[in-house]
């Protein structure tokens, strides 16, 4: 598919469906900011069991980004809609060029039927395979024609991700530059992030556990006492209360958590909260690490476009990504601490080369051209 016309494009994702994750509504803005910003007309569907707390936290975010009367919330049990009404939605998406269901998460036959290319957008790499490969769970992969995910080495060897019997285009994930300037004062003279302790559940496949973010953090625990001359770790991380262990344990070892649904509840607070970091510890859920999928976050492509240094944990992204500048792969706690003592030293460097690594490789015209162009 071309990128170079203007395209009628509909775009499925969750804006609003959990208020209180800035972080997940920038997952899917870059994307939507991205696409009008290339002079594509864009309608932002989003499927969402109806609420109070829903419908405001989607009002806020429509009426900060400007997208009045092109996006629409999505009731799947009744197809009632929110925001557009049912008639100017299906009015809106008659004859689109193209959907990108993030997830697959759109379901309603009329507007998939509106559409002349249907796209499932895995942003969940590894996982998503799994859960229709293994625990037999519908990802609706059938409604679509073609298939992208954010898993750099899906389908090469030494991925252990099924493919489903699709062929998977790779995509990196965008960042839109004039909404992520670089940070001015840091704020949190730390290392954050922002994610969950778990998401949900784990699945074992061949013997191998593919996990949470929990699994690979206990791995890490050490890392505060490790790089104590370096940094100082602060996450804004959600954990519920009755994690009692392993509360006192990231306790005991220095790490300080932050309420994400505080410090980052709204993209704007989100956003807020990244270009005043002082870097990223990028910690992956344990199946991306395991699957070597190559994911890389959203949230640390924010931090490098903030000029914010990343500290990731390698997933397998490093054939896709350089590292060493800007951005720094970990696999064991001793290279992580090693990182940070790096990140220290030499800051200045590092916060230039991440902007930098931001407009080279995720400066959103650049990624989604691309992203067209292979559809």
């Amino acid at each position: 598919m071309s990128g170079g016309g203007r395209l009628r494009i509909v775009l499925s994702g969750m804006l609003a469906g959990v208020p209180g994750q800035g972080g997940a509504s920038w997952a899917v803005l870059q994307y939507l900011l991205g696409l009008r910003r290339l002079g594509h007309d864009v309608v932002l569907v989003e499927p969402a069991a109806p609420g109070p707390a829903v419908g405001a936290y989607f009002a806020a975010v429509v009426e900060r980004f400007g997208l009045e009367g092109r996006a629409a919330l999505l009731d799947p049990a009744t197809g009632a809609t929110t925001g557009l009404s049912r008639a100017a939605l299906l009015d809106a998406v008659a004859g689109a060029d193209l959907l990108l269901n993030v997830s697959g998460m759109l379901a309603d036959e009329e507007i998939l039927a509106a559409c002349e290319v249907r796209v499932f957008v895995d942003l969940d790499p590894g996982f998503t395979q799994l859960w229709h490969a293994v625990e037999g769970i519908d990802m609706g992969f059938d409604r679509h024609d073609r298939f992208v995910t954010i898993g750099g080495r899906i389908g090469t060897d030494g991925c252990t991700v099924p493919t489903c019997g699709r062929e998977w285009l790779t995509t990196l994930q965008p960042v839109v530059l004039e909404h992520w300037p670089v940070g001015g004062e840091v704020r949190h003279d730390a290392f954050t992030t922002v994610g969950h302790w778990r998401a949900y559940g784990s699945i074992d496949h061949d013997g191998v556990r593919y996990g949470q973010k929990a699994h690979s953090l206990r791995a890490l625990l050490e890392l505060p006492e490790r790089a104590a001359a370096s940094a100082r770790f602060t996450p804004a991380l959600g954990i519920h209360p009755d994690e009692t262990s392993d509360l006192a344990a990231l306790d005991a070892h220095g790490w300080e958590l932050l309420d994400p649904a505080v410090v980052a509840g709204t993209p704007e607070d989100y956003a807020e909260f990244v270009r005043g970091s002082w870097a990223e510890i990028g910690v992956a859920k344990s199946g991306y690490v395991e699957s070597a999928c190559g994911w890389f976050s959203d949230r640390s492509v924010c931090y490098l476009a903030s000029g914010r240094p990343v500290l990731a944990q390698d997933t397998g992204f490093g054939d896709d990504l350089p590292t060493g500048e800007g951005l720094l792969a970990f696999s064991t706690v001793d290279e992580a601490a090693a990182g940070a003592a790096e990140l220290r030293a030499h800051y200045g460097r590092h916060r230039l080369a991440a902007r930098a690594l931001a407009e080279e490789a995720f400066e959103s015209d650049r990624v989604l051209r691309r992203l067209l162009e292979a559809l």
